[in-house]
């Protein structure tokens, strides 16, 4: 079996593409991506058609704002976890908080100017709790609930040590100025409960949603620095 994944930029939102024996979309894209998707698909050789699964990291606005045009472009099926549904299915998801000063006042500024009222998406499998491998898609990782950033984060960690974490860390210059945990999280102690019970499953590299992917230890030496300083 051949496997790769590829990363596709659909404006502030990194997308995923996993292609086993079938084809898997990581998260739905930002706003206004619809030209992205579509260029970054031919710049690969790859019919739309071909993405059997969107599968949504968590249901923030960013996340799914292209969501209803990828489906129209795929037939694909959607998945997010059952915490994260009712936001997908409705249009209305909220902003998460911020966990510092800088966090808390880029979502004071985007509250007064966002205001992502977006296409209900009916949500075709609803994830749980416990881990769901991909092996059915010939993709050789398994979906992990990791709750923090919202409630129904997921990641998806390969076998090979990749982790996809969707907002379960970020390394976009408008976050942070360097690679780490989430400045926005519903809960920062979930967070770091999440990576420790995630990393020890292999995990060698963290593929975020915002920004370029960076070693696993940065977020191993960011745990030790937030624990040591309770």
């Amino acid at each position: 079996m051949t496997f790769s994944f590829h990363r596709i930029p659909v404006g502030i939102d990194n997308c995923f593409l996993l292609r086993g024996e079938r084809t898997v979309l990581i998260d739905g894209g930002a706003p206004f991506g619809a030209s992205a998707f579509v260029n970054n698909l031919r710049r690969l050789g790859v019919d739309p058609q071909e993405i059997e699964l969107v599968l949504l990291t968590h249901g923030h606005w960013d996340h799914i704002a292209s969501l209803e045009f990828v489906l129209e472009q795929t037939g694909a099926k959607v998945a997010v976890h059952r915490n994260d549904q009712a936001w997908v299915e409705s249009g209305t998801p909220p902003f998460p908080p911020g966990v510092n000063s800088y966090g808390r006042s880029m979502i004071w500024l985007a509250e007064r100017l966002i205001h992502p009222k977006l296409p209900p998406v009916k949500v075709d499998i609803v994830l749980g709790d416990e881990d769901m491998s991909l092996a059915e898609y010939g993709i050789p990782g398994k979906i992990v609930h990791a709750p923090g950033h919202t409630q129904g984060s997921v990641m998806v960690l390969l076998e090979s040590g990749e982790a996809f974490v969707g907002d379960m860390a970020m390394n976009a210059w408008f976050l942070r100025r360097a690679p780490g945990l989430p400045v926005l999280a519903e809960d920062l102690d979930l967070v770091i409960e999440s990576w420790k019970r995630v990393l020890p499953m292999g995990v060698k590299r963290v593929y975020p949603a915002h920004g370029m992917d960076f070693p696993a230890e940065i977020i191993e030496s960011e745990i030790l620095a937030y624990d040591t300083s309770q």
